[in-house]
């Protein structure tokens, strides 16, 4: 991994990120958190995103530091940080000071010991269920609870690679791998790398890799453009039906049994592999060990099919259906989340249906926070918007649900969408 000490290359040659008003050459720093920090280089101010992804890491703030700097001339600040917002970034953050002050980023041990025990009582009972199955509706519970289980497993190892479960992003990270590994039979390492740079720029071509989907999906009809297989272009012009009930199967097996387990071999991420063995020899050697080899394949898929519908249909609500930044295109931070990001209607049930992410919008200005307290925040979240000429998109979970698909179906045929 690369530090500071280095020198400073040439002007022409030199990559710097634009943070508090310095620019930081990196030109030869190799970033712990993957490819992101490209995206931020030459461009745009990576102020927001520096300070909200490293809020807790000391290490980030010691290479920062040790890094080459300069300040940067008045040109560049306008030219990359400015775009007019100058006033919303010093009202973002004032209230990202403020809420810090008054500890809405600390963390809730009661929280974190409620939303595990949940867990451990959903796969607890749904093993129960389906090692004592006398008949074909305890199976169905028993695929029903482990759905939801891994489901809920997505969800909050989600809060710890944001590492806003305990405040310790060592334990944190812990709690992500064995959560993803074990629950989901996927890497937390490839989640992180992966999801930051979601963070840092959705919804935005050539660097939101959530737009990345082909060939199974296509959220954009820019993405779409892109194949010329007849056969990916059938496809998609039914992905709107095969969505939730193929597509988001296709895409978790895909992850677990390639794309996940080449990056830990890759990565040689040890531990990982221990959770995964973990899960299988829990799921095939414990709760599954009465059934035929077939029939605990069939559980399986069927669990394992729930389970990615249930997660992958939330988590497109909160993005896919809205438009598109161009490469070249520079938005501020709190923008990103006006134009690109939605929340679902809160109440008891969506709460703790979409664990606290229909919230989405103050998640993403805010992703260091634990999810739990964005209810109470949201109104002033709102109150920025309002003051900044900006949209705070709210929607009923059925009518985002609708709109997601209907947008799937229009993607899929442009030629119906004329």
């Amino acid at each position: 991994m690369g530090g500071g000490g280095q020198q400073q290359q040439p002007a022409k040659e030199r990559k710097e990120v634009l943070i508090d008003g310095m620019l930081y050459d990196v030109t030869s720093f190799r970033h712990p958190g993957g490819s992101i920090i490209k995206f931020l280089t030459n461009h745009g101010d990576a102020t927001d995103a520096f300070h909200q992804f490293h809020l807790r890491s000391e290490r980030a703030q010691k290479l920062l530091k040790v890094l080459p700097k300069r300040p940067a001339p008045k040109d560049v600040i306008a030219e990359r940080g400015g775009n007019g917002q100058e006033g919303l970034a010093k009202a973002f953050a004032k209230l990202h000071s403020d809420l810090k002050a008054e500890g809405y980023f600390d963390p809730s041990m009661a929280e974190v010991a409620y939303r595990t025990l949940e867990l451990v009582a959903i796969h607890a009972l749904g093993a129960y269920f389906l090692m004592t199955a006398t008949n074909v509706f305890s199976v169905i519970a028993g695929i029903l609870c482990l759905a939801m289980g891994q489901g809920r497993c997505g969800w909050l190892m989600h809060e710890g690679g944001h590492y806003s479960m305990t405040g310790n992003v060592a334990i944190d990270k812990a709690f992500q791998i064995v959560l993803y590994g074990v629950g989901c039979g996927m890497s937390a390492g490839w989640w992180r790398s992966q999801h930051n740079r979601h963070h840092a720029t959705p919804q935005k071509l050539q660097h939101d890799v959530d737009l990345e989907t082909l060939p199974l999906v296509a959220f954009n009809t820019r993405i779409a453009e892109r194949t010329k297989s007849p056969a990916v272009r059938a496809w998609l012009s039914m992905q709107h039906i095969l969505f939730i009930p193929v597509s988001c199967l296709l895409v978790a097996l895909g992850w677990q049994l390639f794309l996940h387990p080449r990056y830990m071999l890759r990565t040689k991420k040890k531990f990982e592999f221990m959770t995964l063995f973990v899960r299988y020899y829990l799921l095939f050697g414990v709760v599954l060990q009465g059934y035929t080899w077939p029939a605990a394949i069939a559980i399986y898929l069927l669990y394992n099919g729930l389970s990615a519908s249930y997660i992958f249909t939330n988590f497109a609500l909160s993005h896919t259906h809205l438009p598109v930044t161009n490469p070249d295109e520079y938005l501020h931070w709190v923008e990103y989340a006006s134009k690109h990001t939605t929340n679902i209607t809160s109440s008891a049930l969506c709460d703790w249906w979409m664990a606290y992410l229909n919230y989405q919008i103050e998640h993403h200005l805010f992703p260091s926070m634990p999810q739990f307290r964005h209810p109470k925040i949201a109104g002033r979240v709102r109150k920025l918007f309002e003051d900044h000429g900006l949209v705070y998109d709210v929607r009923d979970y059925f009518a985002c649900l609708d709109d997601t698909l209907s947008n799937l179906a229009r993607v899929g045929n442009p030629d119906k969408a004329k």
